[in-house]
């Protein structure tokens, strides 16, 4: 028979102690990519893609778009709808969308024209390297090179710039002494873009051995025209089954104020539906293309271990036309230009949801510091997205304010959409409804029945322009605001004709001959 054994309270706590502290002496044998994904904050990889429209993921409704790898993120993530480019003061959209992006801050509160960013303004890189981040910069930089150097710890394949033909691009590998003078540039590759910058990428991810978390920020030129890549995803897509959009105009109904800019070259007037559909073709070929080096980054990921413990954020920084409404560029406020695709995947963020939510890409940076505990400097003007990302809200904000140079305004709320235009002290007013007609096809502005919705978005943009800092007063002749000139007219001579001749040879290879613009 066995002796029943007891023990007092205070030898089972010693017991239990020798455990705990036996236990803490025991070597550890978890691999370090467990350790980073128990001790370390999330890591980063920003995606953003260069002239991408929201409508361009096959997984969110484009049967006619192959994009897999952006498909299995939407799978994973949570995809906004509503999300928005706030606007720019120069036809070079993206330069102010990314500093928006960087700063935190709406269109008037910045550099309007992106072309630089003020150094009271602490940049995302910045701040999450404040936070322990290693941050590392791969493609395109177009906010100026000062803003750069204090923005990122490191670097490769750097493109100081707004766009270049898809091959050949000059870039820089980081430089610590900040010199990126021309003699230092890389010798250009024969590699497209999307996979030089996807090298990078992937080479990064395979050897970072620090112990410290990491923010990629991977920004393409893709699908950004001149519309090159390889063959055989050019051949993947005929244009004689492209689908031209239901708002496909041979020409805009009225002069917007920017008819004559580069982006509008890239296609004959009056506009055909068979120029638009090879347009079309070529564009969706660039974002299968840029889908596949996508794929290989995260591929990379997955192998290193790193996927459970990394936040992914894939975005555009505006969108683009190519023939809706007649035009082909980003110099409107129609959604195909306004309205880009944002997603967020990662640790806690739910899978498969699509929120209705207003963000603006400025967003971001809050969102990003509130998932990382890290604290948002108070010169971010931006609303966190993470109260929604955690369902506790569905809104952030109650309507969207939207402006291009001085002489476009737009406002929206969860239904209609108000547009105002002031083109040589002629004023045109669009009213849309959203919820019935999405492709902005029939203007109520003038129709009896719908003066209270006209008033109630007159009022909106009213409160949102001063909200925004705008200093445009649509009472008073041309606004009160100078006419910011036309690009055309702000570009030299040669670099005039040196962007026209690269239009025209764009045309050329979707097959057209040349054209004048009128």
């Amino acid at each position: 028979m066995k002796r029943k054994i007891s023990y007092t309270k205070f030898e089972v706590y010693i017991v239990v102690l020798s455990i705990l502290i036996l236990g803490s002496c025991k070597p550890k044998t978890e691999s370090k990519s467990t350790i980073y994904a128990v001790e370390k904050k999330p890591n980063i990889i920003f995606l953003l893609a260069d002239d991408q429209t929201r409508n361009t993921i096959n997984a969110l409704g484009n049967s006619q778009v192959s994009t897999p790898n952006l498909d299995q993120l939407v799978a994973d993530g949570t995809f906004f709808k509503n999300a928005y480019i706030m606007g720019a003061m120069n036809g070079a959209v993206c330069a102010p969308s990314r500093a928006m992006l960087m700063t935190g801050r709406a269109l008037f509160n910045i550099d309007p024209t992106g072309n630089t960013i003020d150094t009271t303004h602490t940049t995302l890189p910045r701040t999450l390297g404040n936070a322990g981040y290693h941050t590392f910069h791969i493609g395109k930089w177009h906010n100026g090179k000062n803003a750069f150097v204090r923005s990122f710890d490191d670097g490769s394949k750097i493109f100081f710039g707004g766009m270049h033909r898809q091959y050949q691009v000059p870039t820089y590998e980081f430089d610590k002494g900040k010199d990126y003078s021309e003699e230092r540039l890389n010798t250009p590759s024969d590699k497209h873009s999307s996979e030089l910058y996807a090298d990078a990428g992937v080479t990064f991810l395979d050897t970072y051995d620090s112990e410290k978390p990491f923010f990629m920020y991977l920004a393409f030129q893709a699908p950004h025209d001149p519309r090159e890549m390889p063959k055989e995803y050019l051949d993947r897509y005929d244009p004689d089954s492209i689908l031209v959009p239901e708002n496909f105009k041979k020409a805009h109904p009225f002069d917007n104020g920017e008819l004559d800019i580069r982006d509008e070259w890239l296609a004959g007037y009056p506009r055909t539906e068979e120029e638009i559909r090879a347009n079309i073709a070529a564009y969706y070929a660039m974002i299968t293309h840029l889908d596949a080096q996508i794929g290989r980054v995260l591929n990379k990921l997955e192998e290193k271990g790193l996927a459970e413990n990394t936040i992914i954020v894939f975005a555009g920084d505006n969108g683009l036309a190519v023939g809706q409404h007649g035009l082909m560029g980003k110099q409107n406020l129609y959604e195909h230009s306004i309205n880009v695709p944002l997603l967020f995947k990662g640790p806690g963020i739910p899978k498969g949801k699509t929120t209705d939510c207003f963000a603006y890409l400025f967003d971001i940076y809050p969102t990003l510091c509130d998932l990382t505990e890290t604290s948002i400097p108070k010169t971010v003007e931006g609303q966190s997205l993470k109260p929604v990302l955690l369902d506790t809200v569905q809104q952030v904000r109650d309507g969207m304010f939207f402006a291009y140079k001085n002489f476009q305004r737009a406002v929206r709320n969860e239904r209609y959409k108000l547009i105002k235009y002031n083109v040589d002290n002629k004023v045109v007013t669009q009213l849309f409804d959203l919820e019935n007609d999405p492709f902005e096809t029939t203007n109520l502005a003038e129709q009896p029945e719908f003066k209270k919705q006209f008033q109630m978005m007159t009022d909106l943009m009213a409160a949102q322009m001063t909200l925004n800092n705008d200093e445009a007063d649509l009472k008073k002749e041309g606004w009160g605001v100078p006419v910011l000139p036309a690009w055309k007219d702000k570009v030299d001579k040669a670099g005039v004709e040196y962007l026209r001749g690269l239009a025209e040879e764009e045309r050329q290879m979707r097959g057209f001959g040349l054209d004048k613009t009128p």
